[in-house]
């Protein structure tokens, strides 16, 4: 669903349009500072797939903890003593009550009668141990993959995959490794220990007999799960896309309840969430229909099998004891077998799961690292942007349009009108040393905002170098790079959590003397006057206007107190007035500190030192305030816009 523009906030500021979690691209991540981690372009390439997640990560999970494998084996083992304690009761019943009926010496049915109480004690001793260990094992391992999950989408990426698709992932996709462990290897292991066991005993009392049982569990136990594997892969490879689906739609109607009740789209949205629901219902259904005539085959083929033993037991002489024992414990064989069809359905369904975690995993980092890290500089930072080409843009905000253009000039690109293949950044240069102020100007789409992500290495220029004090920043660790110049970038994130915890986590260490210095360089100090520090936020700053969430993120950038700090876009979502006071409180407190500031308003700019003018990721004017706006450009003409709006 594409949301519609958000509405003014209650208290008049204009709140950004953000997208919702269950958009098509997923919202970047944040370094502490409430900066965003953009990735590269969808159309890149993954690496190679790596061995941990899915079943892999499973058995790598297993495999790296000795004790974990202790506990799987234990499960395993548990469970076919559980089988075979049920086989062995059965068999064991069947054998007493025959032979009794015939009223033999009661010391003749005494062991029986142990048996019969050691097998029904012993088996649920040994289920027990094995739902014991083996959840255990499956929980373990289900962690494990959920970690390294996490860890995989730790680098910065490309955004391919929405918020509540990577929910529905990390969730339910997750679940898959579990379900590996109880619904299949489990199941599957002690079926064939009994089955086994249940055709040694066979052979013991009637050779054919046991060819046939052989032959029913065969088909029960092989032949069947097979089938239904088959028959479920092509509903189970559908079926967790449209419950991402259903997600991503009913996220956009919980968090857009207001922009879709303000516009009148909360009907559409809505029966989109419905539509999405009656899709995934109708697989489930046929889903449900396959697993439904796979027990109904199961049953069949344990009737047929029981029955022809019965045949043939009769036919051969083997007794009324051997018959009954032949016929309860052929019976009681098939029970570990049968789950086994739905087993194979299931692991279709698992391995739709461990493909769709793979592909988060196998997503290339937006930077490489350097196997050997350089030690960071210190000291005064001076930033040196040399012919910097970089193809994947990050968006930009989006710019007022001049009220006048000069004829023969080059009009401004509009967001998404670049040809394909064009750079994002073509040939940038700038110098920041210490204490200097740069403005960043330009149209949306001009690459200022991709600027910004490679100073602080969330994209890979593909020519060019950035250096910290003569060092090149691909020879340093991206977190390091990003200690050093980081600030605040575009739709920052706020945790459902309390005002004070938002902002600490830019400074850990803050005091109540900086925090309050903070807010009140963002001109927030009012607002949390009247809701207090601990007011909790609501998750993804839903509780908050366009403008709080702004202010609270620069009060966070400026808590963070970088060496270098960049400012993207700061007075966005404020209404003309707290803009102004707000650029002019910000040009105070940077006075004298080492800032790169991207805006479209140009008032106040005649404080920094140089503004730098950005087209079509080029720079096409470069100077003071008062230089650009003697001369023909685009500057000037933003400037005469924002004069004559003024007035």
């Amino acid at each position: 669903m594409t949301r519609p523009p958000t509405p003014p906030d209650p208290d008049g500021t204009p709140a950004p349009t953000r997208p919702s979690p269950g958009e098509g691209s997923s919202p970047p991540a944040e370094s502490a500072s409430g900066a965003a981690t953009p990735g590269p372009a969808a159309g890149e390439g993954p690496a190679a797939l790596p061995a941990d997640t899915g079943t892999q990560g499973a058995t790598r999970a297993v495999a790296e903890s000795p004790r974990m494998g202790v506990r799987l084996l234990w499960a395993v083992l548990s469970g076919a003593a559980a089988e075979l304690a049920g086989l062995g009761l059965i068999a064991a019943a069947a054998w007493l009550i025959t032979r009794a009926a015939q009223q033999p010496e009661l010391a003749a049915l005494s062991v029986a009668i142990v048996a019969v109480r050691a097998f029904a004690t012993s088996r649920g001793v040994f289920r027990y141990a094995e739902r014991l260990t083996g959840h255990d094992v499956a929980l373990r391992a289900q962690a494990t993959t959920r970690e390294r999950l996490y860890e995989a989408l730790i680098p910065p990426q490309s955004p391919r995959h929405g918020g509540a698709d990577l929910l529905s992932r990390m969730v339910d996709d997750t679940e898959a490794v579990q379900d590996l462990l109880v619904r299949c290897l489990l199941p599957a292991a002690a079926a064939l220990i009994t089955a086994l066991a249940a055709v040694t005993i066979g052979l013991t009392i009637l050779p054919a007999a046991a060819l046939v049982l052989l032959a029913g569990l065969a088909l029960a136990g092989l032949a069947l799960p097979a089938g239904t594997a088959g028959a479920a892969r092509r509903w189970a490879a559908r079926i967790a896309p449209a419950r991402a689906g259903l997600a991503a739609r009913t996220a956009d109607v919980v968090h857009g309840a207001a922009d879709l009740a303000a516009y009148g789209a909360t009907g559409r949205a809505l029966q989109a969430a419905l539509d999405a629901d009656a899709h995934l219902a109708d697989l489930e259904r046929r889903q449900a229909r396959v697993h439904a005539a796979a027990l109904g085959f199961g049953v069949l083929i344990q009737g047929l099998t029981v029955a022809a033993i019965v045949l043939l037991a009769q036919r051969s002489g083997v007794g009324s004891v051997g018959t009954a024992v032949l016929a309860l414990m052929s019976l009681v064989a098939f029970e570990p077998v049968l789950p086994l069809a739905a087993a194979g359905e299931r692991l279709a369904g698992i391995l739709a799961a461990v493909r769709r975690l793979r592909e988060v995993s196998a997503a290339r980092p937006a930077v490489t690292e350097p196997s050997r890290p350089a030690p960071p500089p210190t000291g005064p930072l001076t930033v040196e942007v040399r012919d910097l080409v970089v193809r994947h843009a990050v968006p930009d905000a989006p710019a007022p349009r001049p009220a006048t253009r000069p004829a023969g000039t080059a009009s401004s690109p509009t967001p998404g009108a670049e040809p394909a293949g064009a750079a994002a950044l073509d040939g940038v240069s700038l110098t920041l040393v210490p204490g200097k102020r740069v403005a960043l100007v330009g149209p949306s789409g001009a690459g200022k905002s991709t600027l910004l992500a490679a100073l602080m290495r969330l994209v890979e220029p593909e020519s060019g170098t950035i250096r910290v004090n003569g060092v090149d920043v691909r020879e340093l660790d991206s977190d390091r790079v990003r200690e050093l110049m980081t600030g605040l970038t575009q739709d920052p994130y706020l945790f459902q959590t309390t005002v004070r915890a938002n902002l600490l986590l830019a400074g850990p260490e803050a005091g109540d003397e900086e925090l309050e210095q903070a807010v009140r360089k963002a001109r927030l100090d009012g607002w949390i006057e009247r809701v207090g520090w601990d007011a909790e936020l609501g998750e993804d700053a839903r509780t908050v206007s366009g403008g709080q969430l702004q202010r609270l993120a620069l009060a966070r950038a400026l808590l963070n107190d970088p060496p270098v700090l960049l400012l993207d876009e700061p007075a966005e979502a404020l209404d003309e007035q707290t803009a102004d006071e707000l650029m002019a409180d910000l040009l105070d407190a940077t006075h004298g500190r080492t800032t790169l500031l991207v805006t479209h308003r140009l008032t106040g700019l005649e404080q920094v030192d140089e503004i730098v003018v950005l087209e079509q990721g080029r720079v096409v004017q470069r100077g003071t305030h008062a230089e650009l706006v003697a001369r023909d450009g685009y500057y000037r003409d933003l400037w005469e816009s924002e004069v004559l709006t003024r007035r």
